[in-house]
């Protein structure tokens, strides 16, 4: 039997994952569970799989949890500081699933103890990655991808040189409104925004699909995860999200990694790594779907994925600025403060006021990101 923890344990990556410890009885063993304010779900997720802590980063409701998990065994904390604690403790693999930037302390926590992490959270990485990545070597940590296309892209790498890799391809869906035009977009709602069509997301990750802000933040994790070179990551729009990244080599080969749009299939992959697991997804149906389809991205409608990889090129501190920014307006959105084609305009606009030194540590890491994000607000406020 395994053990494993959850970092966000409530959201869409955590509840897949522990859909996929159900059906794999007798596995796993769950050491840690955590959520940001969800209490109630919580406690019902730290009973069902018999966890030895539950915590909820929102310490108001610690005693909402506490009084859920009285007389069951399980041991219930909140707080930032027992989230970070609660992500030391010695699991074969920590699955890092916490939304934005506030994974950031958690993930690195786990990742200083030398284990193995399944990396969800791509803002931690955007914010943190060289230091995140000289972290992971100096502990002789183990970091796994489940982004989908980063899992597909470490399966496509598999037994080969990567010196030999004459380019990467991030696939895109497009999000929900990959072919609405201008003026469609200047008027689209949170509601529209997070109707993706092929994925079931969180509502953040959604608007961030809408906006093609995740892909950009993906290409900034690829070039960390992978570093072959910036020049050589490409981005490809593909509406079926069947072909979920694809590795060229120098003698003209491509391999590509096909699967459901089903989050189970990367998780799996990282759970059981270096060995494949069962999972209760759909086997995949070509002849069903029919036709794959690819297109460029169209940066004037979508400039996100300019803004990302210009911020990967300047490096540094930019990205954490990028990511900080582009939570801030996401959030701006989702409150109806503005519009959605405003959201790159705005993280544009902080990425031109603000070029901070390069982050040395996880504490310079949290500053650029907290004075990017002052930043980010009080343009809300002003503009």
């Amino acid at each position: 039997m395994r053990t494993l923890s959850v970092l966000g344990a409530t959201g869409s990556v955590g509840a897949s994952t522990l859909d996929l410890v159900r059906h794999q009885a007798g596995a796993w063993r769950i050491v840690a569970l955590t959520a940001h304010s969800n209490a109630a779900d919580l406690a019902r997720l730290a009973v069902e799989f018999s966890a030895e802590i539950a915590v909820v980063a929102d310490e108001s409701r610690l005693s909402t949890l506490r009084e859920a998990l009285a007389g069951t065994g399980v041991e219930a904390a909140g707080g930032p500081a027992a989230l970070i604690e609660a992500a030391t403790r010695p699991a074969d693999v920590t699955l890092a699933a916490i939304v934005g930037c506030a994974g950031l302390a958690p993930t690195m926590a786990a990742i200083e103890r030398g284990g193995t992490v399944a990396l969800a959270n791509k803002e931690a990485l955007v914010s943190a990655g060289e230091v995140m990545m000289a972290t992971v070597a100096r502990h002789h940590a183990t970091l796994l991808p489940v982004d989908s296309e980063h899992n597909a892209i470490f399966q496509c790498l598999q037994g080969n040189d990567p010196a030999h890799v004459r380019s990467i391809t991030l696939t895109a869906s497009g999000g929900p409104f990959r072919d609405w035009s201008w003026d469609q977009l200047c008027a689209a709602t949170p509601a529209q925004a997070i109707r993706h069509p092929n994925w079931d997301m969180g509502a953040k990750i959604s608007v961030d699909s809408a906006t093609m802000f995740n892909k950009g933040l993906e290409l900034i994790e690829a070039h960390h995860l992978f570093p072959v070179g910036l020049d050589k990551l490409r981005i490809l729009v593909h509406p079926q999200s069947i072909v979920h990244s694809m590795v060229e080599y120098r003698d003209g080969s491509t391999l590509a990694q096909l699967g459901p749009s089903d989050m189970r299939v990367p998780i799996a992959s990282a759970l059981a790594w270096p060995a494949r697991m069962d999972t209760p997804c759909e086997p995949l149906d070509l002849a069903a779907i029919g036709e794959l389809t690819f297109r460029k991205p169209d940066e004037l409608r979508f400039p996100a994925t300019r803004l990302a990889r210009e911020a990967a090129h300047a490096g540094g501190g930019m990205p954490t600025v990028l990511n900080a920014a582009n939570e801030i307006a996401v959030a701006a959105f989702l409150d109806g403060q503005i519009p959605f084609t405003r959201i790159a305009a705005r993280v544009e606009s902080v990425l031109n006021a603000y070029a901070p030194p390069p982050p040395a540590s996880l504490s310079d890491v949290l500053a650029v990101d907290a004075e990017a994000r002052a930043k980010a607000r009080l343009l809300m406020e002003t503009a």
